[in-house]
C-alpha cells in the first residue's frame, strides 16, 4: 500500500515537472515573439518616416539642380520636368508624412515649419522657372539664391529624422526591457528545469540502487563499480570517514605516483608528496563528510610528483553505505592545467590591449591640444602681423615708397595664405574626429550641385560636361558634398589652359555590391611616380604660380572616403588629363531607398 502511494507522489511530481518544463518556456517564448514582431513593426515605421523625409528632400533639391541646370541653358525636357517635378509631389508627400507621425507633436510642429519652408522654395522656385520663360536668367539666379538664403530646410529634416531615431531608440529601449525580461524569465525556467531534472535524476537513481541492492550481492556490485571507475579517466577517490583511501582508480595513481595495483588505505595527506595538505581544502572535505555538504570546483594548485605545478579542480559529496556503515566521501578531479594558462594568456593580452588603448588616448589628446594649438596660439601671431602690417601703411600713408608698399602687400599676402593653411589643416583635423551622420545620400544631387559650384568660379570657360546616372549610398552627406566639390573644383582648375576642358563623372558597380566613382579630365595631369606624394597633407604637383590651392582638397578626400571604408586613387599622364577614382560599400538600405526612387 505505501509503495503504491509512493509511485502516486512520484508519478505526480513527474507530471508537475514535465507541465513545468514544457509550459513555461512555451509561455515565455510566445510572449517575445509578439514583443518582437511589435519592435519590428515600430523599426520599420520609422525607417518608413525617416525615408519619406529624405525623399521630401530629395524631390525638392532635385528640382532645384534642375533649374540651375535650366539657368545655365540646358533645354532637354526632361529637365524641365524634373524642374517642375517638386511642385506636383512634395504636397503629397508633406501630408503623408503628416498622416504618418499623427502620434508625435513633436513632429507635427517640425513637419508644419518643414511644409512652409517647402512651400516658400516652391514660390521662389516657381519665380526663377517664369522668369526664365521671360528670358531673365539674372532674375531666375537671384529667386534661388533668394530660395537657399531664406527657406533653409536641412535643419528641418535633420530635426524630423532625429526626432524619429529618438523614439526608435526609445522603443528599442522598451525592447530590449522586454527582451531582458524574457530572457529572465527563460534563466529561471532554465534553472527551474535544471532543478527538476536533477529531482528526477537523483529520485530515479535511488529508485535503481535501491533494486540493485535487492537483486544484486553486495561483492558483485562492489567489484562492478571498481571496474567502472578503473575505466574513467578522470581521477577518481573514495575516502573514509578518516579521509583515507578506501579505493582510488588508475588515474588517480598515475597522477599522484602510486602503483597501478594499489588497493591499502593511507591517508590522503600522505598522497602525492604533500600535494593534499592544503589545510582549507582539509576542512571544506571534513563539511563534506560530516555536514553532507557538496563541495564543487574548488580551484587548487598541487605539485605532483613529476615536480610540475598542476591546477586541478575538486568536487566532492557523501556517500552512504548500504550496510549502514559510516558514510564515506566520492572524490573527483579534473586538471585544468591548460585552461589556468589560456586564461593567464587571455589576461596578459587584455593587459597589453589596455596598454595600448591609452596609448590610443594619448595621441587622441595630443592631437587635441595640436588642434587647440592651431586655432588659438597660431592665430594670434597673424592677427598681429596682418593689424601692425596695415597700422604701418596707414602711417607711411602717400610717403611709402614704392617698395615700401610692395613689402606691405607681400606681408599681408603671407599672412591670409598662412591664415587660409591654418584654417585646412582645422578642417583635415575635424574630418577625422568628427562622427560620421550616416544617412541615404543622392550621389546624383551632390554631384550636379558641385558641378554648379565649379562653373560659377570658371565663369566665362567652355566646359564640357558628361556626368552618369549616379546611385544613392549610406553616408554622411556633408562629407561626401566635400567630396564632390573637391573632385570636381580640381578638374575644372586644372583644364584651365585648355581651350575646351572635358569633364566626365562615371561609376560602376563591382561583384561585391560596392560602387567606384570616376572624375575623368583633359587638364594638365601629373606624373605618376609622384602619385605616392598626391593624397598627402599640403602636397602639390604643380607650382602655385601655375594653379593656386593650398594641397590639403585631396588630403581631405582620402580622408573622408576611408572613414566610409572606400579607398581613394589616381592615374594621370602628363598634359593627357586625370582620372581620380573612389570607391563607397554598398548598403542594403540605399538598395531600397533607390527602388522607391525609381
Amino acid at each position: 500500500m505505501k509503495d503504491r502511494v509512493a509511485l502516486r507522489w512520484r508519478l505526480g511530481g513527474l507530471l508537475a515537472a514535465v507541465l513545468v518544463i514544457v509550459a513555461l518556456p512555451y509561455v515565455v517564448t510566445r510572449s517575445g515573439a509578439s514583443e518582437a514582431i511589435l519592435a519590428n513593426e515600430r523599426v520599420t515605421h520609422s525607417s518608413e518616416v525617416k525615408s519619406l523625409t529624405y525623399r521630401i528632400a530629395y524631390v525638392t533639391r532635385d528640382s532645384e539642380a534642375a533649374i540651375y541646370r535650366l539657368i545655365h541653358g540646358d533645354t532637354d525636357t526632361t529637365v524641365r520636368m524634373r524642374a517642375e517635378r517638386a511642385a506636383h509631389e512634395t504636397p503629397g508627400l508633406l501630408q503623408q508624412l503628416r498622416d504618418m507621425t499623427r502620434d508625435s507633436p513633436d513632429q507635427q510642429a517640425l513637419i508644419g515649419s518643414l511644409s512652409s519652408t517647402v512651400s516658400g522654395r516652391l514660390a521662389l522656385s516657381g519665380q526663377a522657372i517664369m522668369r526664365l520663360d521671360h528670358g531673365d536668367e539674372a532674375g531666375a539666379s537671384d529667386a534661388m539664391r533668394d530660395s537657399g538664403t531664406l527657406f533653409k530646410m536641412d535643419d528641418l529634416i535633420d530635426g524630423i529624422v532625429r526626432n524619429e531615431n529618438n523614439t526608435l531608440l526609445n522603443r528599442r529601449d522598451a525592447a530590449n526591457r522586454e527582451s531582458f525580461n524574457s530572457e529572465l524569465a527563460l534563466t529561471i525556467t532554465a534553472i527551474a528545469q535544471v532543478l527538476l531534472l536533477a529531482i528526477v535524476v537523483i529520485v530515479s537513481e535511488r529508485q535503481i540502487s535501491r533494486r540493485l541492492r535487492a537483486e544484486v550481492r553486495e561483492g558483485q556490485a562492489v567489484q562492478r563499480s571498481q571496474l567502472i571507475v578503473q575505466a574513467v579517466r578522470e581521477p577518481i577517490a573514495l575516502l573514509d570517514s578518516t579521509l583515507g583511501t578506501l579505493l582510488v582508480n588508475a588515474a588517480f595513481g598515475e597522477l599522484y605516483g602510486l602503483p597501478p595495483d594499489f588497493r591499502q588505505s593511507l591517508p590522503l595527506t600522505e598522497i602525492g608528496d604533500g600535494a593534499w595538505t592544503d589545510s582549507a581544502l582539509l576542512q571544506r572535505l571534513n563539511d563534506v563528510l560530516l555536514l553532507d555538504r557538496e563541495l564543487w570546483d574548488y580551484e587548487l594548485i598541487q605539485r605532483t610528483v613529476d615536480g610540475v605545478d598542476r591546477h586541478v579542480v575538486i568536487n566532492a559529496r557523501r556517500l552512504e553505505q548500504d550496510n549502514g556503515g559510516d558514510p564515506v566521501v566520492l572524490l573527483t578531479l579534473s586538471d585544468v592545467t591548460a585552461r589556468a594558462l589560456v586564461e593567464q594568456q587571455v589576461k596578459e593580452l587584455n593587459r597589453q590591449l589596455e596598454g595600448k588603448i591609452e596609448q590610443v588616448s594619448d595621441v587622441n589628446r595630443e592631437l587635441e591640444a595640436f588642434s587647440y594649438s592651431v586655432s588659438h596660439d597660431l592665430r594670434a601671431p597673424l592677427r598681429h602681423i596682418s593689424g601692425f602690417a596695415g597700422k604701418l601703411q596707414q602711417h607711411l600713408g602717400d610717403g611709402a615708397d614704392e617698395r615700401s608698399r610692395h613689402y606691405i602687400e607681400v606681408i599681408n599676402d603671407a599672412a591670409k595664405r598662412m591664415a587660409l593653411l591654418i584654417e585646412d589643416l582645422l578642417v583635415f583635423s575635424r574630418l577625422g574626429r568628427g562622427a560620421l551622420r550616416l544617412q541615404p545620400v543622392d550621389m546624383q544631387s551632390l554631384a550636379d550641385e558641385a558641378r554648379a559650384l565649379a562653373e560659377t568660379d570658371a565663369h566665362g570657360r567652355h566646359i564640357v560636361w558628361s556626368i552618369a546616372p549616379l546611385p544613392i549610398v549610406i553616408g554622411d552627406e556633408n562629407m561626401l558634398r566635400t567630396v564632390w566639390q573637391n573632385l570636381l573644383g580640381n578638374a575644372v582648375k586644372y583644364t584651365g589652359k585648355c581651350e575646351v576642358a572635358r569633364i566626365d563623372v562615371d561609376v560602376q558597380r563591382h561583384r561585391d555590391g560596392s560602387y567606384e566613382f570616376v572624375v575623368s579630365d583633359n587638364g594638365a595631369g601629373f606624373d605618376m611616380q609622384y602619385a605616392g606624394k598626391l593624397f598627402g597633407v599640403f602636397q602639390r604637383l604643380h607650382r602655385a604660380s601655375e594653379f593656386p590651392g593650398n594641397g590639403i582638397g585631396l588630403a581631405n578626400v582620402r580622408r573622408i572616403v576611408t572613414r566610409h571604408g572606400g579607398r581613394v586613387w589616381a592615374d594621370a599622364q602628363p598634359g593627357q588629363g586625370a582620372r581620380f577614382h573612389f570607391t563607397l560599400p554598398s548598403s542594403d538600405l540605399a538598395e531600397s531607398f533607390a527602388q522607391r526612387r525609381q
